[in-house]
């Protein structure tokens, strides 16, 4: 594996969640696969698990580690080209990018969608520009459109706990005061529907998701209906991506907020969030503390989903 950035990267699924679960057996089994490299983390925006996660599995393959937060410790980047650079940006990405590929063996990037140019934000300049610039292999931490890392935590942890051959999975919008990117729900999708699972995404009107990352999954605009019967509830906020309300907020109804009533209409689903979670917004409190939650076991797999993809990633230099 050269590069991570979606779905098709990671090859076949049960080959990747047979070699995950391996690594989650023993996580210093590869120790020496890493030793003397350098992962280089670069955030554009804020993380938590991501940060975590990924240094810690990182560490666990005995790799050194060096994080850079872009907008705190560094010069401000440029990234257009043609721009004339007399304004607060000090350098331009396409000479900070190979200077960062010299310093490091396997580069992990997080920038986040704009939400003020769809085209912009579907074309993932920023990572692209990595890939393309850095002379090294590249993952994502989380981008415009997509967030692998989370996704493939996520298709681990419902094979941790799934307890049917195909198990009915449905994502659910859910309001939040704050506009939203797309790239987990988008990416959600992506990784849902590259296996044999039943799927489902409902929302409101006006929430579609970009046609690409909804393939074949049903779409349900009744979430009580989309409920019924699931064995996975995933809830994710998201703005709207079709114009022309590209990146905006067009409701905040509370009556989308998965609460008892709504998971008493699954088959005993377990919930499911990649967090921050927004309480008594997305979900309530009874619902996200119950013993049906598995959002701490879900965060808990992200750093078996970024071992397995940097070990990967090490096996190819």
């Amino acid at each position: 594996m050269k590069n991570f950035t979606n779905v098709t990267d990671i090859g076949p699924l049960d080959k990747a969640v047979a070699e995950a679960l391996k690594i989650k057996a023993d996580k210093f089994a590869y120790t020496d696969l890493g030793r003397n490299r350098t992962l280089l983390m670069i955030f554009f925006n804020s993380s938590l698990r991501t940060r975590l996660s990924t240094q810690k599995a990182a560490m666990n393959l005995g790799m050194n580690v060096m994080v850079l937060d872009v907008n705190q410790g560094a010069w401000k980047l440029e990234t257009e080209r043609g721009v004339i650079m007399d304004g607060d940006k000090a350098e331009h990405l396409l000479e900070a990018i190979p200077v960062m590929g010299s310093y490091c063996d396997i580069i992990g990037v997080r920038s986040f969608a704009g939400l003020k140019d769809k085209a912009e934000d579907y074309e993932e300049r920023v990572i692209e520009q990595f890939i393309k610039y850095s002379g090294r292999p590249v993952f994502s931490m989380e981008a415009a459109t997509r967030h692998p890392l989370q996704s493939f935590a996520d298709l681990i942890t419902i094979e941790e706990f799934k307890t049917k051959p195909r198990p009915k999975v449905v994502m659910t919008w859910a309001p939040h005061p704050r506009a939203l990117p797309q790239a987990v729900p988008n990416s959600f999708a992506e990784w849902m529907n590259a296996t044999d699972y039943e799927f489902v995404i409902t929302h409101p009107e006006g929430y579609e998701l970009a046609p690409q990352f909804v393939g074949n999954a049903r779409v349900e605009y009744d979430q009580r209906k989309a409920l019924e019967g699931a064995d996975f509830v995933y809830a994710k906020n998201w703005s709207a991506y079709a114009d022309p309300n590209y990146g905006k907020v067009i409701s905040t109804d509370r009556g989308w907020t998965v609460d008892a009533e709504k998971m008493a209409l699954t088959d005993n689903a377990y919930f499911m969030h990649c967090l921050p979670v927004r309480r008594n917004m997305i979900v309530t409190d009874d619902v996200i503390e119950s013993p049906r939650s598995i959002v701490i076991p879900e965060a808990a797999n992200r750093e078996i989903s970024a071992q397995t993809v940097i070990k990967r990633l090490l096996e190819s230099l």
